[in-house]
């Protein structure tokens, strides 16, 4: 992968990212160009920052750790001061299991590392077992509550919550 980067996402790389991912869904546009909305809001506002690893100038992976408790759902115990709240992990199917994420995982904790954060948490749902198996490879093994969600369309999911140290 030589010509693979990692790199923190710009607010104007981000609402071309969600664009593109709007435009090749069917459904659910609404409820995806809310999320866009607030994505954008939250980097301009310093609440959140998204990572992308990048070949050959393409997005083919993304995370976002999240630092305000007011944009987390169920936030108590999962941000603070010292702890970030990590999410929207992806990676283009032809890219999964080459190490991609791997290394944008590494870049994105050393990242927050050097911001101050010593803990970072995140969410899965229950039924995504493979998700948690690679979670608890990258050390999300502190189990810290189960609670549900809402997504923007009203959906509810149940959610288990994980947490790491440095």
């Amino acid at each position: 992968m030589k010509e693979y980067i990692c790199r923190i996402a710009s607010a104007e790389e981000t609402e071309a990212k969600w664009n593109c991912e709007i435009r090749q869904q069917k459904r659910r546009k609404a409820v995806l160009e809310m999320m866009k909305k607030d994505a954008i809001e939250h980097i301009k506002n310093g609440q959140a920052v998204t990572y992308y690893g990048k070949l050959n100038n393409k997005i083919i992976c993304q995370t976002t750790a999240m630092f305000d408790e007011n944009i987390i759902q169920n936030s108590n115990g999962l941000v603070d001061d010292k702890t970030a709240y990590l999410c929207n992990f992806s990676t283009d199917k032809k890219y999964q299991g080459k190490g991609c994420f791997s290394k944008l995982f590494r870049f994105m904790i050393n990242d927050l590392k050097n911001r101050g954060y010593k803990k970072f948490t995140l969410g899965v749902e229950p039924t995504e077992t493979k998700n948690l198996s690679i979670y608890q490879h990258l050390g999300f093994n502190r189990f810290i509550k189960s609670a549900k969600e809402t997504y923007p369309d009203g959906t509810v999911i149940d959610v288990d919550y994980y947490g790491m140290k440095l």
